[in-house]
Protein backbone atom coordinates (compact mmCIF):
# COMPACT_ATOMS: atom_id res chain seq x y z
CA UNK A 1 0.00 0.00 0.00
CA UNK A 2 1.75 3.65 -1.03
CA UNK A 3 1.68 5.62 1.53
CA UNK A 4 -0.68 8.91 1.80
CA UNK A 5 2.51 12.12 1.27
CA UNK A 6 0.87 15.26 3.07
CA UNK A 7 2.40 18.45 2.43
CA UNK A 8 1.60 21.89 4.45
CA UNK A 9 -1.09 22.63 2.44
CA UNK A 10 -2.01 18.81 1.84
CA UNK A 11 -3.92 17.21 4.56
CA UNK A 12 -5.67 13.87 4.37
CA UNK A 13 -8.86 14.51 3.20
CA UNK A 14 -11.86 12.28 4.75
CA UNK A 15 -15.63 11.55 4.20
CA UNK A 16 -17.58 10.29 6.93
CA UNK A 17 -20.69 8.36 6.53
CA UNK A 18 -23.05 8.14 9.57
CA UNK A 19 -23.65 10.77 12.23
CA UNK A 20 -24.74 8.51 15.05
CA UNK A 21 -22.53 8.67 18.70
CA UNK A 22 -19.13 6.80 17.52
CA UNK A 23 -19.56 9.08 14.12
CA UNK A 24 -19.13 12.08 16.81
CA UNK A 25 -16.41 10.97 18.46
CA UNK A 26 -14.82 9.78 14.73
CA UNK A 27 -15.11 13.46 13.75
CA UNK A 28 -14.07 15.20 16.50
CA UNK A 29 -10.53 12.92 16.14
CA UNK A 30 -10.11 14.00 12.40
CA UNK A 31 -10.61 17.41 13.15
CA UNK A 32 -8.17 17.55 16.13
CA UNK A 33 -5.79 16.51 13.89
CA UNK A 34 -3.60 18.37 11.79
CA UNK A 35 -2.97 15.58 9.02
CA UNK A 36 -6.26 14.67 8.55
CA UNK A 37 -9.47 17.09 6.81
CA UNK A 38 -13.18 16.06 7.42
CA UNK A 39 -14.11 17.09 4.25
CA UNK A 40 -17.71 15.84 3.92
CA UNK A 41 -20.13 14.33 5.70
CA UNK A 42 -23.24 12.48 4.54
CA UNK A 43 -26.02 10.55 6.44
CA UNK A 44 -29.60 8.91 5.93
CA UNK A 45 -31.20 12.24 7.01
CA UNK A 46 -30.51 15.70 5.57
CA UNK A 47 -31.59 17.55 8.84
CA UNK A 48 -29.90 15.43 10.98
CA UNK A 49 -26.63 15.20 9.19
CA UNK A 50 -26.33 19.19 8.86
CA UNK A 51 -26.79 19.27 12.73
CA UNK A 52 -24.26 16.90 13.38
CA UNK A 53 -22.20 18.72 11.10
CA UNK A 54 -22.81 22.37 12.69
CA UNK A 55 -19.32 22.04 14.99
CA UNK A 56 -17.03 20.35 12.29
CA UNK A 57 -18.07 22.38 9.61
CA UNK A 58 -17.62 20.06 6.45
CA UNK A 59 -19.66 19.77 3.19
CA UNK A 60 -22.94 17.85 3.94
CA UNK A 61 -24.51 15.73 1.69
CA UNK A 62 -27.81 13.57 1.38
CA UNK A 63 -26.00 9.99 -0.01
CA UNK A 64 -23.24 8.31 0.65
CA UNK A 65 -22.80 7.47 -3.07
CA UNK A 66 -22.45 10.82 -3.66
CA UNK A 67 -19.07 11.49 -0.64
CA UNK A 68 -17.74 8.34 -2.21
CA UNK A 69 -18.13 9.82 -6.14
CA UNK A 70 -15.87 12.74 -4.65
CA UNK A 71 -12.52 13.19 -6.02
CA UNK A 72 -10.69 14.48 -3.48
CA UNK A 73 -11.46 12.17 -0.74
CA UNK A 74 -8.53 9.99 0.25
CA UNK A 75 -10.16 7.99 2.72
CA UNK A 76 -13.62 7.06 3.69
CA UNK A 77 -14.86 6.16 7.40
CA UNK A 78 -18.06 4.02 7.58
CA UNK A 79 -19.57 4.25 10.82
CA UNK A 80 -23.40 4.00 10.03
CA UNK A 81 -26.21 0.95 10.27
CA UNK A 82 -24.77 -2.32 10.39
CA UNK A 83 -26.56 -3.69 6.70
CA UNK A 84 -25.45 -0.68 5.27
CA UNK A 85 -21.38 -1.30 6.12
CA UNK A 86 -20.62 -3.83 3.32
CA UNK A 87 -22.30 -1.59 0.90
CA UNK A 88 -20.86 1.55 1.26
CA UNK A 89 -17.24 -0.41 1.62
CA UNK A 90 -17.33 -2.16 -1.40
CA UNK A 91 -18.31 0.92 -3.12
CA UNK A 92 -15.37 2.68 -1.65
CA UNK A 93 -12.75 0.11 -2.22
CA UNK A 94 -13.78 0.08 -5.85
CA UNK A 95 -13.72 4.07 -5.59
CA UNK A 96 -10.05 3.49 -4.97
CA UNK A 97 -10.88 4.97 -1.53
CA UNK A 98 -8.44 3.92 1.83
CA UNK A 99 -11.73 2.66 4.34
CA UNK A 100 -11.85 2.85 8.20
CA UNK A 101 -15.15 0.41 9.25
CA UNK A 102 -16.48 0.17 12.73
CA UNK A 103 -16.96 -3.59 13.12
CA UNK A 104 -18.91 -5.83 11.68
CA UNK A 105 -17.16 -5.45 8.18
CA UNK A 106 -20.01 -7.12 6.98
CA UNK A 107 -23.36 -9.00 8.28
CA UNK A 108 -22.44 -11.69 5.48
CA UNK A 109 -19.70 -13.71 6.11
CA UNK A 110 -19.19 -14.72 2.21
CA UNK A 111 -19.31 -10.68 1.55
CA UNK A 112 -16.80 -9.71 4.18
CA UNK A 113 -14.50 -12.47 2.82
CA UNK A 114 -14.80 -10.91 -0.41
CA UNK A 115 -14.28 -7.15 1.18
CA UNK A 116 -10.87 -8.07 2.02
CA UNK A 117 -9.87 -9.35 -1.50
CA UNK A 118 -11.02 -6.43 -3.22
CA UNK A 119 -9.09 -4.28 -0.79
CA UNK A 120 -6.17 -6.38 -1.40
CA UNK A 121 -6.62 -5.91 -5.70
CA UNK A 122 -7.48 -2.36 -5.34
CA UNK A 123 -4.00 -1.86 -2.97
CA UNK A 124 -6.10 -0.02 -0.24
CA UNK A 125 -6.74 -0.09 3.62
CA UNK A 126 -9.44 -1.56 4.72
CA UNK A 127 -9.38 -1.57 8.79
CA UNK A 128 -11.91 -2.83 10.93
CA UNK A 129 -12.36 -0.89 14.31
CA UNK A 130 -11.60 -3.14 17.02
CA UNK A 131 -11.49 -0.50 20.03
CA UNK A 132 -11.83 -3.34 22.63
CA UNK A 133 -7.87 -4.40 21.61
CA UNK A 134 -7.33 -1.00 22.59
CA UNK A 135 -8.84 -0.79 26.01
CA UNK A 136 -7.53 -1.15 29.69
CA UNK A 137 -9.69 -3.79 30.29
CA UNK A 138 -8.00 -6.07 27.26
CA UNK A 139 -4.20 -4.76 28.15
CA UNK A 140 -4.92 -6.00 32.05
CA UNK A 141 -6.08 -9.05 30.64
CA UNK A 142 -3.27 -9.73 29.04
CA UNK A 143 -1.28 -8.88 31.91
CA UNK A 144 -3.24 -10.49 34.39
CA UNK A 145 -4.09 -13.89 31.99
CA UNK A 146 -0.35 -15.40 32.48
CA UNK A 147 -0.59 -14.80 36.63
CA UNK A 148 -3.79 -17.50 36.79
CA UNK A 149 -1.78 -20.52 35.42
CA UNK A 150 -3.63 -22.73 32.48
CA UNK A 151 -7.19 -21.14 31.65
CA UNK A 152 -10.25 -23.20 31.35
CA UNK A 153 -12.59 -21.53 31.86
CA UNK A 154 -14.08 -17.91 30.60
CA UNK A 155 -17.14 -16.08 30.76
CA UNK A 156 -18.46 -12.94 29.10
CA UNK A 157 -21.94 -11.22 30.60
CA UNK A 158 -23.07 -7.74 29.07
CA UNK A 159 -26.98 -7.00 29.92
CA UNK A 160 -28.24 -3.94 29.13
CA UNK A 161 -31.57 -3.28 30.14
CA UNK A 162 -33.89 -0.22 28.65
CA UNK A 163 -37.88 0.66 29.73
CA UNK A 164 -38.86 1.66 27.30
CA UNK A 165 -36.75 -0.18 24.48
CA UNK A 166 -36.15 2.46 21.69
CA UNK A 167 -37.42 2.40 18.33
CA UNK A 168 -34.54 2.18 16.27
CA UNK A 169 -31.59 0.33 14.21
CA UNK A 170 -29.76 -1.09 16.90
CA UNK A 171 -33.41 -2.89 17.78
CA UNK A 172 -33.97 -4.17 14.09
CA UNK A 173 -33.66 -7.60 12.71
CA UNK A 174 -31.89 -6.15 9.35
CA UNK A 175 -30.32 -3.43 10.12
CA UNK A 176 -28.18 -4.49 13.37
CA UNK A 177 -28.01 -7.68 12.66
CA UNK A 178 -27.75 -11.35 14.50
CA UNK A 179 -26.45 -9.94 17.82
CA UNK A 180 -23.28 -11.76 18.29
CA UNK A 181 -22.26 -10.20 14.29
CA UNK A 182 -23.55 -6.96 15.62
CA UNK A 183 -21.44 -7.22 18.92
CA UNK A 184 -18.99 -9.49 17.25
CA UNK A 185 -16.05 -7.68 19.64
CA UNK A 186 -17.14 -10.01 22.48
CA UNK A 187 -16.27 -13.15 21.00
CA UNK A 188 -12.95 -11.21 18.88
CA UNK A 189 -11.91 -10.49 22.64
CA UNK A 190 -11.55 -14.13 23.40
CA UNK A 191 -10.16 -15.26 20.59
CA UNK A 192 -7.32 -12.58 20.86
CA UNK A 193 -6.48 -14.21 24.29
CA UNK A 194 -7.38 -17.59 23.81
CA UNK A 195 -6.96 -18.53 20.76
CA UNK A 196 -8.81 -20.33 17.48
CA UNK A 197 -12.66 -22.14 18.89
CA UNK A 198 -13.78 -25.96 17.83
CA UNK A 199 -17.13 -25.82 18.23
CA UNK A 200 -19.82 -23.45 18.72
CA UNK A 201 -23.61 -23.92 20.08
CA UNK A 202 -26.25 -20.77 20.66
CA UNK A 203 -29.41 -20.03 21.68
CA UNK A 204 -31.03 -16.46 20.68
CA UNK A 205 -34.96 -15.40 21.89
CA UNK A 206 -36.80 -12.05 20.94
CA UNK A 207 -39.37 -10.41 22.73
CA UNK A 208 -42.14 -9.05 20.62
CA UNK A 209 -41.35 -8.88 16.70
CA UNK A 210 -43.23 -6.44 14.89
CA UNK A 211 -42.03 -4.78 11.59
CA UNK A 212 -38.35 -6.01 11.46
CA UNK A 213 -38.05 -4.58 15.23
CA UNK A 214 -37.91 -6.24 18.39
CA UNK A 215 -38.59 -4.71 22.46
CA UNK A 216 -35.58 -7.06 23.82
CA UNK A 217 -33.27 -10.04 23.13
CA UNK A 218 -30.82 -12.62 24.77
CA UNK A 219 -28.26 -14.36 23.12
CA UNK A 220 -26.21 -16.86 24.47
CA UNK A 221 -23.37 -18.87 23.02
CA UNK A 222 -21.08 -21.48 24.22
CA UNK A 223 -17.69 -22.01 22.81
CA UNK A 224 -15.23 -24.74 23.15
CA UNK A 225 -11.72 -23.65 22.26
CA UNK A 226 -8.81 -25.85 20.57
CA UNK A 227 -6.86 -25.07 23.50
CA UNK A 228 -9.86 -27.14 25.34
CA UNK A 229 -10.95 -23.52 27.40
CA UNK A 230 -14.93 -23.43 27.65
CA UNK A 231 -16.23 -20.20 27.17
CA UNK A 232 -19.71 -18.78 27.66
CA UNK A 233 -20.75 -15.32 26.08
CA UNK A 234 -24.24 -13.72 26.73
CA UNK A 235 -25.54 -10.31 25.13
CA UNK A 236 -28.82 -8.64 25.74
CA UNK A 237 -31.11 -5.68 25.66
CA UNK A 238 -34.37 -4.41 26.58
CA UNK A 239 -37.36 -4.50 28.00
CA UNK A 240 -37.39 -7.61 29.60
CA UNK A 241 -34.10 -7.49 31.52
CA UNK A 242 -34.51 -5.65 34.41
CA UNK A 243 -30.47 -6.26 35.78
CA UNK A 244 -27.57 -4.34 33.79
CA UNK A 245 -24.42 -6.58 33.97
CA UNK A 246 -21.12 -5.84 32.82
CA UNK A 247 -18.50 -8.79 33.66
CA UNK A 248 -15.75 -11.10 32.37
CA UNK A 249 -14.49 -13.73 34.48
CA UNK A 250 -11.12 -16.24 33.09
CA UNK A 251 -10.92 -19.30 35.46
CA UNK A 252 -7.38 -20.84 35.56
CA UNK A 253 -5.67 -24.01 37.44
CA UNK A 254 -3.59 -21.21 39.92
CA UNK A 255 -6.26 -18.16 39.85
CA UNK A 256 -8.80 -16.10 38.54
CA UNK A 257 -9.52 -12.91 37.03
CA UNK A 258 -12.76 -11.27 37.19
CA UNK A 259 -13.74 -7.64 36.16
CA UNK A 260 -17.30 -6.33 37.23
CA UNK A 261 -17.55 -3.11 35.28
CA UNK A 262 -14.47 -0.59 35.59
CA UNK A 263 -13.14 -2.87 38.56
CA UNK A 264 -11.07 -5.43 37.75
CA UNK A 265 -9.51 -8.03 40.29
CA UNK A 266 -6.64 -11.35 40.12
CA UNK A 267 -7.05 -13.89 42.55
CA UNK A 268 -4.08 -16.18 43.50
CA UNK A 269 -5.48 -18.46 46.16
CA UNK A 270 -6.18 -16.25 49.39
CA UNK A 271 -4.60 -13.19 48.05
CA UNK A 272 -6.43 -10.74 45.82
CA UNK A 273 -5.06 -7.89 43.74
CA UNK A 274 -6.59 -5.10 42.41
CA UNK A 275 -5.88 -4.40 38.19
CA UNK A 276 -5.06 -1.07 36.77
CA UNK A 277 -7.85 -1.10 34.05
CA UNK A 278 -6.61 2.35 32.36
CA UNK A 279 -9.69 4.30 31.00
CA UNK A 280 -12.34 3.72 28.78
CA UNK A 281 -11.79 7.02 27.30
CA UNK A 282 -10.16 8.14 23.92
CA UNK A 283 -10.35 4.83 22.20
CA UNK A 284 -11.97 6.16 19.20
CA UNK A 285 -9.18 9.03 18.78
CA UNK A 286 -6.73 6.22 19.35
CA UNK A 287 -7.59 4.18 16.39
CA UNK A 288 -8.13 6.99 14.33
CA UNK A 289 -4.49 8.13 15.03
CA UNK A 290 -3.29 4.65 14.86
CA UNK A 291 -4.89 5.03 10.90
CA UNK A 292 -3.32 8.12 9.96
CA UNK A 293 -0.53 6.54 11.40
CA UNK A 294 -0.30 4.01 9.29
CA UNK A 295 -1.36 5.67 6.03
CA UNK A 296 1.04 9.03 6.47
CA UNK A 297 3.95 6.79 7.87
CA UNK A 298 3.26 2.95 6.88
CA UNK A 299 3.29 2.22 10.71
CA UNK A 300 1.59 -1.21 11.74
CA UNK A 301 -1.85 -1.10 13.06
CA UNK A 302 -3.04 -3.13 16.10
CA UNK A 303 -4.84 -6.07 13.97
CA UNK A 304 -5.69 -7.03 10.45
CA UNK A 305 -8.91 -7.33 8.92
CA UNK A 306 -8.56 -11.48 8.54
CA UNK A 307 -8.47 -11.20 12.39
CA UNK A 308 -12.06 -9.85 12.59
CA UNK A 309 -12.82 -12.13 9.85
CA UNK A 310 -11.99 -15.08 11.97
CA UNK A 311 -14.06 -13.75 14.77
CA UNK A 312 -17.18 -12.85 12.50
CA UNK A 313 -16.73 -16.42 11.06
CA UNK A 314 -17.38 -17.42 14.91
CA UNK A 315 -20.16 -15.21 14.69
CA UNK A 316 -21.77 -16.96 12.05
CA UNK A 317 -21.70 -20.40 13.17
CA UNK A 318 -23.09 -19.04 16.55
CA UNK A 319 -26.12 -17.16 14.01
CA UNK A 320 -26.38 -21.24 12.50
CA UNK A 321 -26.29 -22.73 16.12
CA UNK A 322 -29.33 -20.56 16.54
CA UNK A 323 -30.93 -21.20 13.59
CA UNK A 324 -30.72 -25.02 13.76
CA UNK A 325 -30.21 -25.70 17.21
CA UNK A 326 -27.00 -27.89 16.38
CA UNK A 327 -23.43 -27.39 17.43
CA UNK A 328 -21.08 -26.05 15.20
CA UNK A 329 -17.74 -27.32 14.60
CA UNK A 330 -15.31 -25.21 12.86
Amino acid sequence: MELIELRPDRSLRVGLVGTGYAARLRAEALTADPRSHLTAVAGSSLERTQIFNEPFQAEVLSDWRALIDRADIDLVIVSTTNREHAPVVRAALEGKKHVVVEYPLALDLTEAAALITLASQQNRLLHVEHIERLSGIHQALLQAIPEVGTPFYARTIGLNPQHPAPRKWTYHHELFGFPLMAAVSRLHRLIHLFGPVATVYCQTRYQNSTEGYYTACLCSAQLTFISGLLAEVVYGKGETLWQAARTLEVQGDRGAVVIEGEQGTLIRGEHTLPLDMGSRRGLFVKDTTLVLDHLTQGNPLYMTPEESLYALRVADAARRSAETGQVIQL
